[in-house]
């Protein structure tokens, strides 16, 4: 169980996230909602551990495998291939998983492409492939299809799904779209200006 407990982050002196109590129970989906400035990518931060809040605690992610998914993923000069191997340095069979990454998320014409020459939407792609090559624990995505067409956002969902039931972990993600919110998440939280407004079982919410 992953708890936070009287969280607070602050900018410039304004508050952006004033969490009193949140729980994330393992092996459920949930989807962050809510406008631009509403907290979601702070709270992901915050959870990924690239942020730290200026009070409060966030427990139950300690000893557990993370990973993270920002909203503008790095995309190194080498080859898209290399830079889903990152991911797998040492791997005796880094290259077939990474190439099975990349067929799950529509880049299997792209592998030899270099990764800083691509399109926005194939970066996030590549980057997400990355992150789904290893299994994790706990997977945080921010804004995970933000810069892709609707047949790639289509591909990206059911890849996800079935990431999800293969290594039953805790998926955390955020996004602008409620109707993907519906279809990925077993439960759906609502941000406004940095406070949980409503959080329940997606179909209701």
């Amino acid at each position: 169980m992953i708890v936070l407990r009287d969280v607070v982050q602050q900018f410039g002196g304004r508050v952006v996230l004033e969490i009193p109590v949140l729980q994330f129970v393992p092996g459920r989906r949930y989807g962050l909602i809510g406008e631009n400035g509403s907290g979601k990518t702070t709270l992901i931060r915050m959870l990924a551990g690239t942020s730290k809040p200026n009070c409060g605690t966030i427990k139950g992610l300690e000893g557990k495998t993370v990973g993270y998914l920002p909203q503008s993923p790095y995309a190194f000069s080498f080859s898209v291939l290399e830079n889903v191997t990152l991911a797998l340095e040492g791997h005796s069979d880094a290259e077939a998983l990474a190439q099975k990454a990349l067929i799950a998320v529509g880049m299997e014409s792209l592998v030899k492409a270099r990764g800083d020459r691509l399109s926005g939407g194939e970066a996030q792609r590549m980057a997400l492939a990355r992150v789904l090559v290893r299994s994790y624990e706990v997977l945080l995505l921010d804004e995970p299809t933000s810069s892709t067409d609707v047949r790639s956002m289509d591909l990206i969902e059911t890849t996800l799904k079935e990431y999800v039931q293969k290594t039953q972990c805790t998926l955390i993600f955020s996004t602008h779209s409620p109707a993907q919110a519906l279809r990925l998440a077993d439960e759906v939280l609502y941000l406004e200006k940095g406070r949980l407004v409503e959080q329940g079982p997606a179909q209701e919410l």
